[in-house]
């Protein structure tokens, strides 16, 4: 039966990151706290999880899943190249609310979606889902809501949709910033905010030294 676990507890959170760890690595779903919304999450390279996870929310493949790392360093293993605008990116935003799509390296052995050569990644600034990532390593996580429902920003919401298709909910508050992450393209050949969210278009603009509109 799928439980949650308080993370205020510091028994229940150590009980429920361990759980929620032993649950990834064994291709069943976890839910977990982000600084955005609450996420739900998958070992990002067990294909049969992430396609669980997909049907969980009721999703096709056709949008892709995102991935969410616990550290800077992780992205490079992740990536085609480390480009100087994601490293300006990840130093300024990350962890945080924005969501970089890049090249993925070629030899990775995961299923996201239909990302056509790329994948979406993010650090979230949410202590317990750090804790997770760095037990499991990078999770394929997406917002712990069924397709077209409204994003959960606390654990009992995200079990009145998800229910018992989720092994371990991890509590941790009411999300901080209660939106979506921003999602920026630095995939082609200029930047593209594909969604405005957590971090604004003028922050992004700022820190990349360009204009707010040339990001649209």
């Amino acid at each position: 039966m799928s439980k949650i676990y308080s993370c205020a507890d510091a028994a229940q959170r150590a009980e429920g990151i361990r759980l929620a760890a032993d649950a990834a690595k064994a291709g069943r779903l976890v839910v977990m706290p982000t600084d955005t919304v609450y996420g739900i999450g998958a070992n990002a390279f067990d294909n049969e999880a992430v396609a669980a996870l997909l049907a969980a929310k009721r999703r096709g493949p056709d949008m892709p899943v995102p991935v969410l790392v616990g550290s800077w360093d992780t992205i490079q293993g992740l990536v085609r190249e480390y480009s100087d605008t994601a490293r300006t990116l990840v130093e300024a935003f990350w962890p945080g609310g924005l969501s970089i799509i890049v090249p993925e390296a070629p030899s990775l052995p995961w299923n996201l979606g239909d990302t056509r050569g790329t994948v979406m990644l993010r650090m979230p600034l949410q202590p317990v889902a750090i804790e997770l990532l760095r037990e499991v390593g990078p999770m394929a996580v997406s917002s712990a809501n069924l397709s077209g429902k409204p994003a959960p920003t606390s654990a009992v919401a995200a079990k009145q949709q998800l229910g018992k298709a989720v092994s371990v909910y991890l509590d941790g508050g009411e999300a901080t910033i209660g939106k979506p992450s921003s999602i920026i393209d630095i995939s082609g050949p200029r930047p593209r905010l594909l969604r405005e969210g957590a971090i604004s278009a003028d922050k992004i603009a700022e820190v990349l030294g360009i204009k707010a509109e040339d990001l649209r």
